[in-house]
């Protein structure tokens, strides 16, 4: 491969895992007000194996072929016209679509400079897991010192720093977890830990001021009892049920909202100063890319799945 192309990771067609394949196509160039940005870590998130599997056609409509990815972290290579406080070595993590490849354009401005002593692999689960507790907790949910709340899935890539994050603000930590992963999210600082397999929350758990629910379904239907009146749960996975929220008189949210670049600013200080801790799962190749959604889709482990597509 000569150094005006790279490999990266397309999507042919809606279907499943199999369909992405890796090719070898021209590097793209920055235009203005872009960087081009040599990708360290790609973060595998949900999203990306629901747009491939077609389930989200109407919100999301792509064109074939393209490339997945949302968030990552890397290095910049090289910058566009027009482009003023980034410049080539600097370290970034931000939005950076079409991230399952090694280089890849974006706009400056969705870029944030990175500090020497966060690594670019936790740096890549900022936007993919640190900025979505962020809102759920704080800007959807408007937790406060003092309050309780459950957060489901805490060994997640979302869930682990949820804990964290409930903790720094002064909250009472009740999490869910499977038995594997109980001394993991202990040790985030969780003040009650349910293994959701062996025990059933929604008769352990009341009078709760938030619910963060990064699972759904089943977990999201049982989650409505716990709450006070006036609780708030935030779904990170759908429209919640409007009719069960207005029925137990509690405020039913999608997790829609965006962190301000202050927000964003924080989290980097928290993780700089040793507060937040983030733990990313599995690392694979853009060779196994497949395999990497496949593992996303199961739901197991623990952390962030990241792509190294400098492998």
């Amino acid at each position: 491969m000569n150094s005006s192309s790279m490999q990266a990771v397309f999507v042919p067609q809606y279907g499943d895992a199999a369909v992405l394949d890796l090719r070898s196509v021209a590097k793209p160039h920055p235009q203005e007000g872009e960087v081009l940005v040599r990708i360290a870590y790609a973060a595998v998130i949900p999203l990306d194996w629901k747009i491939r599997n077609g389930w989200l056609e109407e919100v999301f409509p792509v064109s074939f072929p393209y490339i997945p990815g949302f968030y990552a972290s890397g290095i910049i290579e090289s910058v566009g016209d027009s482009v003023s406080g980034l410049q080539r070595g600097d370290r970034v993590f931000g939005d950076i679509r079409d991230s399952y490849a090694q280089y890849a354009t974006t706009p400056a401005e969705s870029l944030v400079k990175l500090p020497d002593s966060i690594p670019l692999e936790q740096a890549a689960a900022i936007k993919a897991g640190a900025d979505s507790a962020w809102k759920a907790l704080f800007t959807e949910g408007n937790l406060q010192s003092g309050q309780t709340v459950l957060v489901h899935a805490a060994a997640g890539g979302v869930g682990q720093v949820a804990v964290q994050l409930a903790k720094w603000k002064g909250a009472t930590v009740i999490a869910t977890a499977s038995e594997d992963n109980i001394e993991f999210v202990k040790s985030l600082g969780a003040d009650r830990i349910i293994n959701y397999r062996s025990e059933d929350f929604g008769q352990l758990v009341q009078d709760v001021d938030l619910v963060v629910d990064t699972v759904g379904g089943d977990t999201e239907q049982r989650s409505w009892g716990v709450l006070r009146k006036g609780g708030i749960l935030v779904s990170l996975v759908g429209d919640p049920d409007e009719q069960q929220a207005a029925a137990h008189d509690v405020t039913a949210k999608f997790n829609t909202a965006f962190p301000t670049r202050d927000d964003l600013l924080q989290i980097v200080d928290l993780i700089a100063d040793g507060t937040l801790k983030i733990e990313t799962g599995r690392l694979y190749p853009l060779t196994e890319a497949s395999e990497a959604q496949r593992f996303s889709e199961s739901r197991r482990g623990r952390g962030r799945i990241l792509l190294d597509p400098q492998m």
